[in-house]
């Protein structure tokens, strides 16, 4: 990822001298020279967005066309403190202004569309997608959009419900260099795509499997059949638990494995938590620098947080036939 040959300038070296004593000058041209593009502006999202802008990308495009309401600014700390800075703007174009301020050597922009019309070649400029809030039909399609292209490009889905988060990973065939006893060895993995690991039956996984696997299947699968996603309420509670017992039968799994308790705290609140956004986008953040850079370990495939016992675990759900 990133340009290869060019050297970063003066005003960079300056400004980033500390990450360059950290990750070395090369992992910081890599950044600074690669381009990502972020749809769905939430309070993880947003995190997200802040942590690779001090990082110094290369460039960062936003995109969401929904309208600032009191609502979508509940977690997002990039509001400007008078209203009268973002009435009429859209959410990307409200986080577009705030974001420059963070770092100016990083060009940060807007790109307005429907995540949905945007085609493969669209992604081609890009290094790292990462999409939030959007439906289950849409991960597919972009995700797959981006395997499509001839060079490799990152793709991360994040969700961030009530006090729990799960972040999604594919960086299809990926190579990298990490030392083991003073020795640098190259590594390399194979990720499914998110359809693809979706797929694997679950009666075939762990049974130590994160409940939120499960959890944030079930409500997906629930969005897909005519909510907006992130737009469910407590009184959807019993069709969720149909929908629920109907998978579970489907996969010979025991419903015991998607508590109640965990289901009505993931569709009850439309909010975020705030701390909770600030953990996951953290943690976001640094898969995709360490993706870009080819420096440390990267998650594979899925990370799931849950605020309720401040655990975090990777799930490693790959199809059965890779």
């Amino acid at each position: 990822m990133g340009t290869e040959g060019e050297q970063l300038t003066e005003q960079e070296t300056a400004i980033y001298d500390r990450q360059i004593r950290v990750w070395g000058v090369d992992a910081q041209r890599r950044l600074s020279k690669s381009n990502v593009f972020v749809s769905g502006l939430k309070g993880t999202s947003v995190e997200f967005c802040k942590n690779i802008v001090l990082a110094g990308v290369g460039s960062l495009t936003l995109n969401d066309d929904r309208l600032v309401t009191e609502d979508l600014l509940f977690a997002n700390f990039l509001t400007p403190p008078d209203e009268n800075d973002f009435r009429g703007k859209s959410v990307a174009e409200l986080c577009c202004d705030s974001l420059k301020d963070f770092n100016p050597m990083v060009s940060v922009s807007v790109e307005k569309g429907a995540l949905s019309i945007f085609n493969a070649d669209f992604f081609q400029k890009f290094d790292v997608v990462v999409v939030n809030c959007c439906s289950l039909l849409t991960k597919k399609s972009v995700n797959a959009k981006c395997r499509k292209l001839p060079k490799r490009v990152a793709f991360y889905s994040v969700e961030c419900r009530d006090s729990c988060g799960e972040i999604f990973v594919d960086l299809q065939n990926y190579s990298y260099c990490k030392k083991k006893d003073e020795e640098t060895i190259e590594c390399k993995l194979h990720y499914p795509s998110f359809e693809e690991a979706i797929a694997v039956p679950w009666r075939s996984l762990p049974k130590r499997m994160s409940k939120l696997y499960y959890a944030m299947r079930v409500i997906e699968m629930f969005e897909e059949k005519g909510r907006n996603p992130g737009e469910t309420s407590v009184d959807d509670l019993p069709n969720v638990q149909k929908l629920r017992k109907e998978l579970c039968e489907a996969h010979c799994l025991n419903e015991s494995q998607i508590p109640d308790s965990l289901l009505r705290r993931l569709i009850a609140s439309r909010s975020e938590f705030p701390p909770v956004c600030a953990i996951i986008g953290g943690i976001l953040g640094q898969e995709v620098i360490k993706a870009i850079s080819g420096k440390g370990d990267p998650l594979k495939n899925f990370f799931f947080f849950d605020a309720m016992d401040g655990k975090g675990i990777i799930e490693d759900i790959s199809n059965v036939n890779s």
